[in-house]
């Protein structure tokens, strides 16, 4: 599947950040016009992570009241959100005139100094911004790259000392430590470093990257072959490691992973953005991509970075203007072309996304990711048919299919049920399974549909058992257990699953359907009557609405009469 430079470092900062409190929609309607309505539509906009408009209401805002510091601060915070670096700098000064302590105030104006090669004013911004954890680990890297552009080595190096205090900071303390005596052109020491960040963390792209851009540089390819190939066991179709080989391969030297201070610090605020990977520190994340962006040319891994961020926030307009950024000859380029596709059927512009990928796989049909991806989008549009077509196209392209390649079989066999094709969907499934045998989603679908269809009754039971014991809070999974026993007449079992799934899944109107008839069943009609207008107030699909609303008006029909061979029928069933 496409690639992610998220959490491209060796693990996640967790930062425990407040959420602030989000506004309803029907709150958006405000007087633009007047300094309180500027200031709610800023804030508005600003919880739907709409930072250009949010800058823009709390400007406005700013004219009418100049010299309001909270105003101040919220616009450097969405100019700096935005990449509006030169902005972001003049309010940075204005929010310290009041707030002599803020952090992102102080990181701002000390890459300032950085690019204007005051290091020693630099410095003191950086110094007063460690007082949190993140601020530590930001200052101390930041710090430590100042004293490398001054060429003192030891000071830098003593400047990351101070990240000992924290456990959680030692791969950052010694891949920077690496890159910095690399950029100090001491390899010895370099090589040591480069080792110990290594071995704390072989499976980060950027240590991996880096360390093999080393070995490479100082005339040990072999070695460097291993780190990448290494790597490859567990990412094989990482875009990076591979043009990494490629290059290997050709017999050409690498730059310098670093080639500037600026650079150094730069990828200091990768790294940090990249780790910040907490669902509440995406607003940090952004931020500290944006700054890495700033620091130097700007390189397709962090524009990558960047879109990813837009995606995890939700902004999905930005993260395809993040992506379009990122160069043609560029080996992130099909990935992000693939990517902007995804976002574009989250936006609704399902026919853009299918051009996109169309015309990846016209110019190359062997891109697996590309045909995947398409797949996706026609099964999400519910457009069975051209999907399950792509998937075969995406399967036929694997000449022995890995574990790894369950969800396409799973993808597709969907797909072919969808269409009616139930013997080619339980293959597939059956294949997924055979690849992945304690994938709940597959256990649960291939034993729902077996269900349905009175198929192998005992079997599918335990299929839907096995995948609620992997994931016993799914409440689409637990429906399928409790309709299991519903269809094998178990109704007082089937009511206490059920009762659960829609605990789980409230608004799932098929989940408040199973129980409406569960409950008719062990004589419970009025909550059941309760659970099928539930059922229809929540928007079934039309062949289901129908059922439903007969239901309301007759109830389910009475069962027949249970004969000795019915009997013995069940008995044989249940083993």
């Amino acid at each position: 599947m496409p690639f992610s430079i998220r959490c491209a470092f060796s693990f996640v900062l967790v930062l425990g950040l407040s959420a602030a409190p989000v506004f309803a929609l029907e709150d958006s309607n405000f007087d633009e016009s007047s300094l309180s309505g500027s200031y709610l539509a800023g804030r508005f906009a600003g919880q739907r992570h709409d930072m250009d408009v949010a800058a823009r209401y709390f400007q406005n805002a700013l004219q009418d009241d100049p010299n309001n510091p909270v105003l101040i601060e919220r616009v450097f915070i969405f100019q700096l959100s935005e990449g509006n670096i030169n902005e972001a700098e003049d309010y940075a000064t204005r929010v310290l005139s009041f707030n002599s302590q803020h952090r992102m105030a102080r990181i701002v104006l000390g890459l300032r100094d950085l690019r204007l090669k005051r290091y020693r004013e630099a410095r003191e911004h950086f110094r007063k911004s460690a007082y949190t954890p993140v601020g530590e680990l930001t200052g101390a890297l930041l710090t430590a790259w100042t004293h490398a552009a001054e060429g003192n080595l030891a000071e830098a190096l003593k400047a990351l000392d101070k990240l000992d205090t924290n456990e959680a900071f030692e791969n950052f303390k010694s891949f920077h430590a690496a890159l910095i005596a690399d950029y100090a052109g001491t390899p010895l020491r370099a090589e040591t470093f480069y080792k110990e960040a290594y071995g704390q963390a072989a499976t980060s792209l950027r240590v991996v990257q880096a360390y093999g851009n080393f070995l490479e540089r100082t005339g040990r390819p072999t070695e460097a072959r291993q780190v990448y190939d290494l790597f490859l066991t567990s990412s094989e179709n990482n875009p990076l490691i591979l043009a990494a080989k490629a290059r290997l391969n050709r017999g050409e030297k690498p730059d310098a992973f670093i080639k500037s201070p600026l650079h150094g610090a730069g990828e200091a605020m990768f790294s940090l953005a990249s780790a910040l990977s907490d669902d509440q520190s995406s607003d940090v994340a952004l931020v500290y991509a944006q700054l890495a962006l700033s620091l130097a040319k700007p390189s397709p891994v962090t524009q990558t970075l960047l879109g990813d961020i837009y995606e995890n926030m939700d902004r999905f307009d930005k993260a395809i203007s993040a992506y379009e950024r990122i160069p043609a000859d560029s080996e992130l380029r099909e990935n992000a072309e693939i990517e902007m596709a995804i976002n574009l059927q989250r936006l609704e512009r399902s026919q853009e996304a299918q051009t996109k990928l169309s015309r990846l796989i016209a110019k190359d049909p062997s891109n697996y990711d590309a045909l995947v991806t398409l797949g996706n989008i026609y099964r999400a549009n519910e457009q069975f048919a051209q999907a399950a077509d792509t998937y075969s196209k995406a399967i036929a392209l694997l000449k022995q299919p890995e574990r790894s390649n369950w969800a396409v079989f799973y993808y597709r066999g969907i797909s072919n049920e969808r269409t009616k094709r139930w013997e080619q969907a339980e293959a597939d499934f059956r294949k997924a399974l055979a690849l992945e045998p304690n994938q709940p989603l597959v256990l649960n679908y291939l034993g729902y549909s077996m269900i349905e269809k009175s198929l192998n009754l005992p079997e599918a039971l335990e299929m839907v058992r096995k995948a609620v014991e992997l994931k016993p809070n799914d409440g689409f999974i637990v429906d399928s257990l409790g309709w299991a026993h519903y269809q094998l007449g178990e109704y007082e079992e089937a009511v206490r699953h059920l009762e659960r799934a829609v605990e789980l899944k409230p608004a799932d109107p098929t989940i408040a359907d199973h129980l409406g008839d569960a409950y008719w069943r062990v004589g419970r009609q009025l909550e059941a009557r309760f659970q099928w207008q539930h059922a229809k107030d929540n928007k079934p699909e039309p062949e289901n609405l129908a059922k439903i609303e007969a239901k309301l008006k007759d109830g389910l029909p009475d069962l027949p009469p249970v004969t000795p061979a019915d009997n013995k029928v069940e008995h044989d069933n249940n083993g």
